[in-house]
């Protein structure tokens, strides 16, 4: 019973992850917004020299990553150490990655938001003002290790509208809002 009490206050935080242009921001900003919780884009914890390399068409590497990881993982725990619920964006494509962002720390979930390259590829067209060029799409799926089974997450394809997702991730969240 005590074991339950402590984890039923522990902050659950929620790392929406994909490739770019699967949807991540708006979904994870809509899921925020319908729970009322903190709200955080992965993109915002990149260095000036990190998205003028995008911008430039030039794929990041994993020394690039790195404090840009490092920076979300600081996000995730500043949310849990206040209790608060929280949801980021964040590509997580390879699952060194993830062991940094979810490690063992308790209550964070992946929400891998799954698509095929051609969908990706019309929404990049479709996007403006993004620092991430559509060039940079293969760099993304070629990076991309989808999660395995122990990681847990929760995947749904991104054919579906947002308000979709957002509905099915908070029933499979099995939180209310």
């Amino acid at each position: 019973m005590i074991k339950a009490e402590r984890r039923s206050r522990l902050a659950t935080i929620v790392v929406v992850m994909g490739v770019s242009g699967s949807g991540k921001t708006t979904v994870a900003a809509m899921l925020a917004g319908q729970l009322h919780w903190a709200f955080a884009d992965g993109d915002d914890f990149h260095s000036p020299q990190n998205v003028a390399k995008m911008h430039s068409g030039i794929a990041l590497d994993d020394t690039d990553r790195l404090p840009w990881l490092q920076a979300i993982a600081t996000q995730i725990d500043r949310w849990r150490e206040e209790r608060c619920n929280g949801v980021i964006v964040c590509s997580a494509l390879k699952r060194r990655y993830r062991d940094i962002i979810v490690g063992d720390r308790p209550n964070v979930r992946l929400v891998y938001l799954q698509g095929d390259r051609t969908l990706v590829a019309h929404r990049l067209t479709a996007r403006h003002g993004h620092f991430m060029p559509k060039s940079l799409l293969q760099s993304q799926f070629d990076a991309l290790e989808e999660p395995a089974p122990e990681e847990q997450a929760i995947i749904f394809p991104i054919a579906e509208t947002p308000t979709s997702l957002v509905s099915k991730i908070i029933a499979a969240l099995g939180v209310t809002t």
